[in-house]
C-alpha cells in the first residue's frame, strides 16, 4: 500500500461516494443479519437472569430448548434494515471524513505524522451521524430479542415501540449507543489501518504489485479479525448498557444517571458478560464486511480510499 506521499489525493465525484454508501450498506446488513442467532444469544447473557453462567454454546442451547430454533432469528428485521441504514452512512462518512481530514492538515507529510488521530476523527464523526440512523432500530431489534411476544416483526416491532414510547423512547438509547459504536468505529477502523500498516511496511513496490490474491486475502482477513476483537472488547460495556436501558432497567432520571447507577451494579465482571460470544460475532462481522465492502467497491468501478500509511 502507497502513502498519500506517492499517491497524491483523490478527489471523489457524488457517483464515488454513492458506490461507497451503497457498499457500505451490503457489506454491514449481509454480515449483521447473519450474526442474528450469535446477536441473540449475547442479548440473552447480558440481560435475562435465567441465562447467567451460561457460555455461548450452553446459552444457544438452552434458548432452543427454551423457546425452539426459530428464536435464534427473533430481530432480523430491524438488524438488516438498521444496519443498511447505518453501514451505508457509516463507511461513505469514513471515507469522506478521512479525505476531508487530511486535507485541513495542511500537507501530506503533516497526515502521515497525524494519522492516528485522522482515523480516530474520522471513525467517530463517521458514526455519529450513521447512529442516527441505527439507533430507533437497535431500540426495536433489543426490545423484541428481550421481550418474548414482543412483536412478530420489523414495522410492528417498531410502531408499537414508536405508538407507546413516542420519540423519546425509540432515541432513549441515543446515548449509550454512542458509548457502544464510536469505541466500535474506533476499533475497527483505526485498528485495521494499522494492521494493513504493519503488513505491508516493509514491503518493496515490487513486492506489494506481485503480492498474490490469496495473500491478500490472507492480510485482509487477518486485519479485519484483529480488528473486530479490538472493537468488541472496546465496546462491550456500553453494548451492556444499552441492553440493559433498551430493556427498562436502571432508575429515572437522566440518561448519565441511569448509565452511572447501572454501570455501577453490574461491576466490572458484569460490564463483560457475554463478550465471548460477541468477540467472535464482532470478528467475523468486521471481517466479512472489509472483505465485502472491498470486493464490492470493486465490483461498483469505486475508486480506492485515501491511504496514509507510513512508508
Amino acid at each position: 500500500m502507497s502513502s498519500v506521499k506517492s499517491l497524491g489525493l483523490p478527489q471523489f465525484s457524488s457517483k464515488d461516494y454513492s458506490s461507497f454508501f451503497l457498499a457500505g450498506a451490503l457489506c454491514c446488513t449481509i454480515s449483521h443479519g447473519a450474526m442474528t442467532p450469535i446477536d441473540v444469544v449475547k442479548t440473552r447473557i447480558q440481560i435475562d437472569p435465567s441465562y447467567k453462567g451460561l457460555g455461548f454454546v450452553s446459552g444457544t442451547r438452552y434458548a432452543i430448548a427454551k423457546e425452539g430454533a426459530s428464536t435464534l432469528l427473533t430481530g432480523f428485521g430491524p438488524t438488516a434494515f438498521g444496519y443498511l441504514a447505518q453501514g451505508g452512512a457509516k463507511f461513505a462518512g469514513y471515507e469522506f471524513w478521512k479525505l476531508t481530514l487530511v486535507k485541513f492538515s495542511g500537507d501530506q507529510e503533516t497526515a502521515i505524522k497525524y494519522r492516528t488521530a485522522i482515523y480516530l476523527g474520522a471513525a467517530s464523526v463517521a458514526e455519529f451521524f450513521a447512529d442516527i440512523l441505527l439507533t430507533p432500530l437497535e431500540a426495536t431489534r433489543i426490545r423484541m430479542v428481550s421481550e418474548r411476544g414482543y412483536a412478530t416483526g420489523l414495522v410492528s416491532g417498531f410502531t408499537r415501540l414508536a405508538r407507546e414510547g413516542g420519540l423519546s423512547q425509540l432515541y432513549a438509547g441515543f446515548l449509550p449507543i454512542l458509548c457502544k459504536q464510536i469505541p466500535y468505529a474506533i476499533g475497527q477502523f483505526t485498528v485495521n489501518e494499522f494492521c494493513h500498516e504493519l503488513a505491508y511496511r516493509n514491503m518493496s513496490e515490487e513486492t506489494k504489485r506481485s503480492l498474490s490474491d490469496t495473500y491478500k486475502f490472507g492480510i485482509s482477513l487477518g486485519s479485519g479479525i484483529t480488528a473486530g476483537f479490538a472493537a468488541a472488547i472496546l465496546s462491550h460495556p456500553a453494548d451492556t448498557l444499552l441492553s440493559q436501558i433498551n430493556k427498562g432497567h436502571g432508575p429515572t432520571g437522566s440518561m448519565t444517571h441511569r448509565l452511572a447507577v447501572l454501570a455501577r451494579e453490574a461491576g466490572l465482571k458484569g460490564l463483560f458478560a457475554g463478550l465471548g460470544p460477541r468477540m467472535i460475532m464482532t470478528a467475523g462481522l468486521v471481517s466479512s464486511q472489509f472483505l465485502m465492502y472491498g470486493g464490492i467497491k470493486n465490483a461498483l468501478g469505486a475508486p480506492a480510499g485515501v491511504e496514509i500509511h507510513k512508508a
